[in-house]
């Protein structure tokens, strides 16, 4: 009864009737609402959220309609929009289910290849890639990934490619890949002969970090792959790159997946500072995303570290290929120190070895630079994200942080309580 209550006020707020099953229309101001739904608030079990989808074709009418809201009913109004206009928050996703929204909205799909593509004239391989799409085009979160059963050609170019880049591992990747790698080998099918499934993997990552795998057909925008890494969601492809260049690839493969970024999602300290990064994205305006992008470049992609007296290598980019790894570690490059207010700004090439390199002093501390970094986005809210509820909490009334200061104080407990048994 509450709920119907507190529906119709919503509803009378907004002046709607229901036109047909699978049409609302706002009757004053002819505002078109695509989608309703409401489910009971986590911070408060007498209290209802709701999140409204409407057709944005009538702007003006639309801001009538938002402040007529935020006068007739008592809660929050949070206006968000995939297509920014003035001062509106973009939209981001608040629950896992969410990035289902976004996942098939990639910039290029299956055999949509560049000209200048090693498989651009392999009607055979341009097929294949399609099937790999197709698998993530119906993928929706909470289903098992399904098995690829690889062919043996696709195999052998796995294979060229794990032995060439396991030689260097040892001497140029740093020590959490190479702590990691061979669990890899042990528990997820990571050999020469075998490319590993994105299922068996994925069920490894939650157990060591709570990080996992979903399958994407292409490359996504920007500001949506940064979304999924605040979830602790990492958008992987399935497909591998063209037989005729096995130390290549155009775009992320199933080699740059598994050999350059999986096995530092097993490392918390790393699974925690890719989480920051997506993060700090989610309702951020468009400039700092393009700006995050390129902090995400020289870090997750092209990242170098200090570990003692040397300097290693922990970019995915660097990981998964043999030339750029060797490269990366030589006197050719330029070496800078990473500050993301700086590093952000930095311009790169995406098809030739980087001319410049950040090296972080630590992961703890490229982790501490980025939380400082994403204070100076300006949003209207700060973010948290809820592990138990795989959601999003915007922080920005008292109650919310009442919540979040218990949560600490509870924590805060068990450390003290577990120093003084070990003192």
């Amino acid at each position: 009864m509450a709920l119907i209550k507190m529906l119709h006020v919503v509803v009378q707020a907004l002046s709607i009737y229901m036109a047909s099953p699978l049409s609302l229309t706002q009757q004053e101001k002819g505002i078109n609402l695509m989608h309703i739904e409401s489910r009971p608030s986590r911070l408060n079990n007498q209290e209802f959220e709701f999140f409204i989808s409407v057709d944005t074709s009538y702007s003006k009418s639309l801001e009538e309609v938002i402040d007529g809201l935020r006068t007739e009913i008592s809660g929050h109004v949070h206006e968000l929009s995939r297509n920014k206009q003035k001062d509106t928050v973009p939209w981001f996703p608040n629950d896992i289910q969410d990035l289902d929204r976004f996942a098939n909205q990639i910039l290029s799909y299956g055999s949509e290849l560049d000209s200048d593509h090693p498989g651009f004239t392999d009607p055979v391989y341009r097929t294949r890639r399609k099937e790999f799409a197709d698998i993530a085009y119906n993928y929706r979160h909470g289903q098992v990934i399904p098995k690829v059963e690889y062919t043996a050609e696709e195999k052998a170019t796995w294979s060229t490619v794990f032995n060439e880049l396991k030689t260097l591992y040892p001497t140029h990747a740093c020590r959490e890949h190479n702590r990691v790698f061979p669990l890899l080998e042990q528990y997820c099918g990571y050999r020469q002969d075998n490319i590993p499934q994105l299922e068996d993997i994925s069920r490894y990552l939650q157990s060591c970090t709570g990080f996992r795998l979903r399958p994407v057909a292409g490359l996504l925008s920007s500001r949506d792959f940064l979304a999924g890494l605040a979830f602790r969601v990492f958008h992987s492809t399935q497909y591998i790159r063209h037989q005729s260049k096995p130390m290549y690839t155009p775009e992320p493969d199933i080699c740059h997946e598994l050999l350059g970024h999986v096995p530092l999602f097993a490392d918390p300290t790393f699974a925690q500072f890719s989480q920051e990064i997506g993060l700090a994205s989610l309702g951020a305006p468009d400039e700092y995303i393009e700006r995050l992008a390129t902090v995400y470049w020289f870090t997750v992609e092209f990242g170098l570290c200090k570990q003692g007296s040397e300097i290693k290598a922990y970019g995915a980019g660097l990981l998964s290929s043999f030339g750029e790894l060797k490269y990366c570690l030589t006197d050719k490059p330029k070496i800078q120190p990473f500050d993301p207010a700086k590093t952000s700004l930095q311009k790169y090439p995406i098809t030739e070895f980087q001319p410049v390199y950040f090296v972080a002093e630590s992961f703890d501390d490229a982790k501490e630079r980025v939380r400082r970094f994403a204070d100076t986005i300006p949003r209207p809210f700060s973010v948290r994200y809820n592990a138990y509820t795989q959601s999003i909490e915007v922080l920005d009334n008292t109650q919310q942080l009442r919540n979040l200061a218990d949560n600490i104080r509870g924590e805060i407990g068990i450390l003290c309580n577990a120093l003084r048994k070990m003192e």
